[in-house]
């Protein structure tokens, strides 16, 4: 199976007043299509960190990254906002949808600043997915008529629009309850499985890391496989 993204060599350096913070050192992944991983690892460990770079959110001081094929050096590159929109896909702890839209404009929105023009199509395909997700009953609801579990649902709706080969996702449960923490859980692991979508978690939640097919742990700057 080929791989679809891949770290090599990876540091970072956060620089303070009084000593610089190495948090990442010389870090190695390799992502096959249709992975589902979890990252592990104490608060400030640099898990967050690594997300961003991942999801080309944040730089980094030196290594190599590859997304789909594509070298990734440094983010003076003019692809990295195409890459960005067209092969991955973001779902944060805070679903961060805009209030005054409603559910299937959220999820219309990343694709429609690509191709105004086809407007009706993504709205067909938005619809799909908030089927997917449970919320076929909900397309017009504003996030402030939604709870919790449903804006996250929303939020991993919009992040699939544009069909990325990557999702990402940063505590996508840490602000929900025990309950539709589990749903959320189960929806990520079908959308795995059904659409063969590669998805990279950060998570304090072992329920959630159980759940993946595959678990790091960072720790003094490295990745360690533990599943």
């Amino acid at each position: 199976m080929n791989n679809i993204l891949e770290l090599k060599n990876i540091n970072k350096t956060y620089k303070g007043k009084s000593e610089n913070l190495h948090i990442l050192k010389d870090l190695n992944l390799e992502v096959e299509e249709g992975d589902f991983i979890s990252i592990l690892g104490k608060s400030g460990s640099g898990k967050s960190t690594l997300l961003g770079i991942i999801g080309l959110l944040d730089n980094f001081d030196s290594g190599e990254i590859y997304i789909n094929n594509n070298k990734i050096d440094k983010f003076e590159s003019n692809n990295v906002d195409r890459l960005k929109n067209k092969d991955l896909g973001f779902v944060f702890q805070f679903h961060y949808l805009l209030p005054e839209f409603t559910a299937l404009e959220n999820v219309m929105i990343p694709c429609l600043i690509q191709n105004f023009s086809d407007k009706k199509n993504i709205e067909i395909k938005a619809k799909e997915l908030l089927k997917k997700v449970g919320l076929e009953e909900r397309y017009n609801h504003k996030p402030n008529q939604l709870s919790g579990g449903e804006k996250q649902r929303v939020a991993i709706a919009r992040a699939l629009i544009n069909d990325p080969k990557i999702i990402l996702a940063d505590e996508p449960t840490g602000n929900l309850d025990e309950e539709t923490s589990e749903d959320i859980h189960k929806l990520l692991q079908k959308i795995n499985r059904e659409n063969k979508q590669t998805i990279i978690v950060v998570t304090h939640s072992k329920e959630l890391a159980n759940i993946t097919n595959k678990q790091y742990l960072v720790k003094q700057g490295k990745l360690i496989l533990k599943k």
